[in-house]
Order: C-alpha cells, then structure tokens, then sequence
C-alpha cells in the first residue's frame, strides 16, 4: 500500500515537473533514474533511462570529487557541469534538489551550448518551458538566421547587379563588344605592369557608303558581322573594343612579333574584304590596319599609343587602303580626313 502512495507521489511530482522543466530525472536515494522529463529523453529516444542508475548514465564533470550518490547529495544547490557517456556526448549544467524520501530532482539544461544541442537533437520551443529564456534565445537565434540569409541573398542580387551595371558600362550594346571605357581601362593596366602589348587601330573602308546607300539597319548588320571576325580571329586574352562608329581597337597582350602580328592583320583584311549580304543586297567593305608595339622599357603614355596607331592607320589609308601597317617614328600623319573613311 505504501509503495503505491509513492508511486502516486512520483507521478504527481513528474506531472509537474513535465511542464516546468522538461530536462528533468527523479533519482532515488540508490540513485536510479526514476522519471525521466520528455525533453531529456528525447536526447536518448532509442533507450529507456528510467531504471539506469544516473552516475552510469551521466559523468560528473564539476564537482570532479563525485562517484556516488551520497557525494552527489552533499552538493545540492551548487552547478553542476555533467556530460552523456553515451555519443553524442552532450554537456549539461545542472543543479539538484533533495527530496524528503532521500532522493532528488536534477534539472539539466544546455547552457549556452543550446544551439549545438538544438542542431544535434532536432529541438524546438516545445520542448522547453514557455518560461525558460531559452526560448526566447531560439526565437533570437531564428530570426538571426531568417536576417543573414536575407542580408545573403539581398548581397547577393546586390553583388549581382553590381556585376552586371559593370559589364554593361563596359559594353557595346550593338556588337557586344568592349567600348572605348573598357579599352582605356584594359590600356592602363597594361601599362602600369609595363607589359609587352601590342595595340592595333583598325577602320572601316567604305563604311559610309553602306550607311547612306542601304540605312543604318545595314550598316548595324555589317558591325555586327564585324564584330564576329574580330573575336574569331584574335584570342580570348585579346581585347577587342569597337571605340567609335567604325573604328576599333584589339590589344594584345604578350604579343609583340611582328611577324605573327602581321598574320593576324592580313586575316583580319581578307575576312572583312569578304561581301556581306543584308536584305538580299550585298554590303562591301574592307579595313585599314595601324599597329603599334609597346615593350616594357617604353615610356610611352596610353595618349601617345593611341596617336602612334592612329598616324600607322592613316598611313595604310593613304597607301590605297585595305592594308596594314607598323608604326615607326619617320611615319608622318597621312590622309587626314579622307572621304569615306
């Protein structure tokens, strides 16, 4: 009869303590696990702790000085610190309460390892007190995470449009190509790693021509058409840049023979003396092609390169067209202002 009315008072005392501190053990005064709260047995779903005598399931950490139920009386009310033996290994702090019969109340919580064992045991505010701080720290932790994954991602399409308001601000929209901004700014890298380059001026013959005699729509489709040689016959570390209506400029970077340099020009001229059709008319151009070529020692400015390419453009101009040409300083500027250039 006696041993039901125990019963019954451990199960009254379990009911309450179920809601008001769910990582709670009732612990006889042999030191077995009694009762177990529903939050501490979830960390160990697969066993059954009731029955276990409590320093085998748990190792005293602080006070060290603990091995058996006895000693573990004489520190009520002081923290404990204590961990699982079992893995995962989970530490706790803890403070024990001394009940009439001999026993006692140890109620555990995570301290501030609630988040790893959040993470680790799939935890969730029903499974603490509504009173418990903890969560509140949770609802904290959330939303923290609900805010850097919006501040991720917000960064993110940030970085995004960033990105691409940079390539369109070095874009031309027609042919896709780079424009005269990035050119400038490709040039003055160059330049400040005193890099061997080349830099190649290139312009359209009879350009002009196309635009006043089929319209514009024409003359778009013939710089697109040239856009697609250029990239086709240069490398992808080249840079091509279309810097005005009809005029472009390719640099090379580690390129500085003049004999592969010429190669490249001489494609270029045969691929753009090629007709191209546009309506079902035939649209006829070809290029003019000056080339400088800047080594490390030279101390050349972006302002004078591009002068030097442009008075070797002219002097291909004034040679008949359709034909390149290196500058060299006894070149004097030739053709100025041509017509139908």
């Amino acid at each position: 009869m006696g041993m039901i009315k125990v019963d019954k008072r451990v199960a009254e005392l379990a009911a309450v303590l179920d809601v008001l501190c769910p990582m709670y053990l009732l612990v006889s005064a042999t030191g077995h696990i009694q009762r177990v709260g529903p939050t501490m047995q979830k960390l160990r779903a697969e066993l059954s702790l009731e029955g276990q005598r409590f320093l085998e399931v748990f190792e005293m950490q602080r006070p060290r000085d603990v091995t058996t139920m006895q000693q573990l009386m004489f520190k009520a009310g002081l923290k404990l610190h204590l961990r699982l033996r079992d893995r995962p290994e989970s530490g706790f702090k803890g403070i024990l309460v001394p009940l009439r019969d001999g026993g006692a109340v140890v109620n555990l919580s995570f301290g501030i390892s609630i988040v790893d064992g959040v993470r680790d045991y799939a935890l969730t505010s029903a499974d603490f007190s509504a009173t418990d701080l903890a969560v509140e720290m949770l609802y904290l932790i959330e939303a923290k995470s609900a805010a850097m994954e919006a501040s991720r991602t917000l960064n993110l399409r940030l970085q995004g449009a960033m990105i691409a308001a940079e390539e369109q601000a070095f874009t031309d929209t027609l042919t896709g190509l780079k424009n005269r901004r990035a050119m400038d700014h490709v040039l003055a890298r160059l330049l400040d790693a005193r890099a061997n380059f080349a830099m190649m001026h290139l312009d359209l013959d009879y350009f002009k021509a196309v635009n006043d005699t089929l319209g514009h729509a024409a003359g778009d489709h013939v710089l697109q058409r040239v856009a697609r040689i250029l990239v086709d016959e240069t490398r992808a570390e080249d840079t091509v840049a279309r810097v005005g209506g009809d005029e472009f400029v390719l640099l090379f970077n580690r390129l500085t023979d003049a004999v592969r340099l010429e190669e490249v020009a001489l494609r270029l001229i045969s691929q753009l003396e090629i007709p191209i059709s546009f309506n079902d008319q035939i649209c006829k151009i070809s290029g003019s092609i000056g080339t400088v070529i800047a080594a490390q020692d030279s101390d050349l400015s972006a302002e004078q390169l591009l002068e030097a390419a442009d008075v070797a453009l002219y002097a291909s101009k004034h040679k008949g067209r359709a034909c390149h040409t290196f500058f060299h300083p006894d070149l004097g500027k030739m053709g100025e202002g041509e017509n139908g250039r």
